[in-house]
């Protein structure tokens, strides 16, 4: 399968494609892809979950069955499940399904790095208020306490931080593709 055929509309696409996607290289593609997966795996990101998502970034349509994902990565349909399942939790990834068939493709979204970013808001906070217990649970001049005050506030700037940088994006992200 190229990916021309792969290609698939896209509310906003026609405005930012100005010509077809010229032919790829599959051998280009998949170094790219076992690269790119390579970095996610050093930043923490399972390997299977992180050869997937690359494999869908890589796609013109951000989107491909199973049995396409199994192929382009010469995988087993169990790894494809696990590894869809991992992004799936992780808001990097999405699971639709085909109109008529129970056939599921998975989409990888233009926004896949602010949906991640911002649903770890909800961690983030609980951490918060885990945090805000362990010091007081073991008191706030201890030097237990103190780290626990330290690593609290980090997430507060952290969370405030992110909230601010995710206005910033959706401004930027605009000027530079239009509205999503």
């Amino acid at each position: 399968m190229t990916e021309r055929a792969d290609r698939a509309e896209r509310p906003g696409a026609a405005d930012r494609q100005t010509s077809p996607a010229p032919e790829r290289d599959p051998e280009t593609v998949s170094r790219f892809v076992e690269h790119f997966a390579a970095q996610l795996v050093e930043a923490g990101v399972p390997r299977m979950p992180a050869r997937v998502f690359a494999a869908l970034l890589a796609s013109d349509s951000g989107t491909l069955t199973s049995a396409e994902l199994g192929e382009r990565l010469r995988i087993s349909p169990a790894a494809v499940s696990g590894a869809v399942r991992y992004l799936a939790q992780v808001h990097m990834v999405s699971r639709e399904r085909e109109p008529g068939s129970r056939r599921e493709r998975y989409r990888v979204h233009g926004d896949q790095w602010y949906e991640a970013l911002t649903s770890r808001e909800a961690v983030i906070k609980r951490w918060e208020h885990a945090l805000r217990e362990g010091v007081d649970s073991l008191g706030a001049s201890t030097p237990a306490g103190l780290r626990l005050a330290e690593t609290l506030a980090f997430f507060e700037f952290v969370d405030t931080e992110v909230a601010a940088m995710m206005v910033r994006w959706r401004a930027r992200r605009e000027e530079l593709f239009g509205s999503p």
